[in-house]
């Protein structure tokens, strides 16, 4: 092969192994991956979201996220005070507001409402010391503010910062940051012209998240750790297990389970811990008392689930007393087919029970809606505001009423509990039915394994099928013949009971069911099913007095009488009304040791004793729940 070739070859040669070597070279990256400047393109979105931190009237600055719809003018806000971040309410995925927002609020993107959310003192990006539900200012808050001020603080920012709006503001938020609307109703800045607490915390002792009527709640005991354990979220408590029923039977009192998980450490825990009884800690933090002795002009829109898992007590009562002190025109009341918050979720059912459409939906649009344009647009809709609007189950539909409750006090049924399992309006002549409550063995709240992190269950469990229960010997059922004609129900049903025990302490849990018929073909699976519409806990020791509790006289019958959740519902024909009586519901309740103590947090093991529980029927005190029964429906042509 010639030279010149040869030569050629090597030249050719020698150019691909460089330019592979600088291919190499090149494919190795000198420094960080992360360039210093770089942002992403700017995306044609549809709206524009600002972050304030607004001062209040000390100085401590809250974070505040402002959501603008693009282009608007004269625009009412809308505001949310939160613990829960309020950076969380909008997605970071989408450049339309609607794909970014939970479906509670995409109805207000829908409308052109420029959207507010505010982390509360001391949580996520707000400035200033947290303080569980802090307490109006007063003898359990000394300082200058509470979130009552900083409510009016915000709010005047608001309307002199965001040049895009119109000057009026609406207040909304769901349990704790329904709290926050009410706290702001007590003293409320001019531009608040609308609010609507949804399942509001109201009186944390007497039903609301901590206890109902003196028994405490131990699925809050998550809640806590997530809460306060942290300025932003805390982790929930890290079981061993995985039955919340076994873990917190085997570790005892709840004051025992808080000490196993650090629980005892937080300032939260010491506080509720040392006040069992319904004393001024709890008192002084009753809102539906306290806005009633200082009522606003606000039009309010209380909203409550019927089977709101967490807040069942506050929107209803604080509407009852502000409508006692005169103040009805301007507050109307709303309960949907409702988990806990379920109104800013879908909702076109719950556990098995199945409506005929997103009932949510048909609130927020058709009534929740229409409501806030009437104060913050000026525009009228297209019927008024329903005094009262609650949703009947059993007939699936919604029911206006010009008032409410439709059987008040003085009107209630009895139906009394009779010998050998029934239930009937005529008073038995005597008897009594005994069982044996044991601690060691309490009575499940839902079928075992229990998982208090479970939403699915948790936020279900209130329609639970009682039959898991029903065949208990610690639990007693009374039921009537079945139904040939509707009995209608409008109200709140009372426990009127009679009972003895051979302890000196007890709980004693009252449930009204609706039973199914033993065959439905349209619904197999609702076939003979115990359908509680209302039911409730009441611990003993407070039967004479809720701040002073007392031990029961052992042997000796006593009346226990007690409120159970609001009902708008129709008993059908072909379905029987039961009542369950218990006397634990555990783990989601601490047991009762049945001997009195002065702390039941921290009894101590051989404190817990099993006890015969008997029911009376006759003579000594004829054992009833008095039910709101109506003749025929006080509801309101739509």
């Amino acid at each position: 092969m010639p030279s010149r070739i040869l030569a050629a070859l090597a030249l050719l040669l020698f150019f691909h192994a460089t330019e592979a070597q600088v291919a190499q070279v090149s494919a190795v990256q000198v420094g960080s991956d992360i360039p210093k400047d770089w942002r992403q393109p700017a995306v044609d979105q549809d709206f524009v979201k600002r972050e304030v931190m607004i001062p209040m009237r000390d100085g401590v600055k809250l974070h505040t996220v402002i959501v603008v719809p693009r282009g608007s003018n004269g625009a009412p806000m809308v505001l949310e005070r939160t613990p829960y971040d309020a950076n969380s309410f909008l997605s970071t995925d989408g450049a339309r507001l609607r794909d970014r927002l939970f479906p509670g609020d995409r109805v207000w993107a829908d409308h052109g409402y420029i959207l507010v959310a505010q982390d509360i003192r001391g949580k996520y990006g707000s400035e200033g010391t947290y303080v569980m539900t802090r307490p109006p200012i007063g003898p359990l808050n000394p300082t200058r503010t509470d979130d009552t001020t900083d409510a009016y603080d915000t709010v005047d920012w608001l309307v002199k910062h965001v040049p895009e709006s119109n000057g009026r503001v609406g207040m909304i938020g769901s349990s704790y940051d329904g709290w926050a609307v009410v706290m702001a109703l007590l003293h409320p800045h001019p531009a608040l012209k609308v609010a609507a607490p949804e399942s509001p915390m109201i009186d944390g002792w007497m039903g609301d998240d901590w206890f109902q009527h003196g028994a405490f709640r131990q699925k809050m005991f998550d809640y806590f750790a997530e809460q306060t354990g942290a300025k932003g979220k805390g982790g929930p408590i890290l079981r061993t297990g995985r039955d919340d029923y076994q873990e917190m039977l085997d570790a005892g009192s709840a004051g025992a389970y808080a000490a196993a998980h650090g629980i005892d450490r937080l300032p939260w825990w010491q506080r509720l811990s040392t006040h069992p009884s319904y004393d001024a800690l709890w008192q002084g933090q009753a809102l539906d008392k306290i806005i009633a002795a200082h009522p606003s002009n606000v039009p309010t829109l209380w909203l409550q689930g019927l089977w709101d898992q967490e807040d069942i007590y506050g929107a209803v009562h604080a509407w009852e007393a502000l409508k006692a002190e005169g103040m009805a025109a301007t507050n109307h009341l709303a309960m949907g087919p409702w988990y806990h918050s379920q109104v800013n979720g879908r909702a076109d059912a719950l556990g098995p029970l199945k409506w005929s459409g997103d009932t949510a939906d048909y609130f927020r649009r058709e009534v929740l809606l229409p409501f806030f344009d009437t104060y913050l647009r000026d525009r009228k809709p297209s019927q008024p505001t329903p005094h009262v609007i609650i949703y009947n189950p059993a007939e699936d539909r919604w029911e206006r009423f010009a008032d409410w409750p439709g059987a008040g006090p003085d009107e209630l049924t009895p139906m009394y509990l009779q010998p050998k399992g029934g239930l009937a309006r005529n008073r038995p002549a005597t008897g009594h039915d005994s069982y044996v409550s044991d601690p060691g063995k309490p009575v499940p709240f839902e079928p075992l394994p229990v998982r208090m992190g479970d939403h699915a269950s948790w936020a279900t469990w209130l329609v639970q099928d009682q039959r898991f229960v029903s065949t208990r010997p610690d639990v007693l059922s009374y039921q009537t013949p079945v139904l040939d004609a509707p009995v209608r129900v409008e109200g709140a049903p009372v426990a009127d009971m009679f009972l003895s025990t051979t302890g000196s302490d007890t709980d004693v849990v009252v449930k009204v069911i609706d039973v199914y018929p033993p065959s439905n073909a349209d619904e197999p699976a609702l076939s003979g099913y115990q359908l509680p519409i209302s039911l409730a806990i009441f611990r003993g020791r407070y039967r004479k007095s809720f701040e002073h509790p007392s031990a029961i006289p052992e042997g000796v019958v006593q009346e226990y009488t007690f409120r159970l959740p609001t009902v708008n519902y129709t008993f059908l024909p072909g379905h029987r009304i039961m009542v369950q009586v218990q006397s634990s519901l555990f783990p989601l309740y601490d047991r009762n040791p049945q001997t009195y103590v002065p702390n039941i947090f921290f009894a101590g093991p051989d404190d817990y004793r099993p006890a015969t529980v008997s029911i009376e029927h006759g003579a000594q005190g004829a054992s009833a729940v008095l039910l709101p029964v109506v003749p025929s429906s006080t509801a309101i042509s739509p």
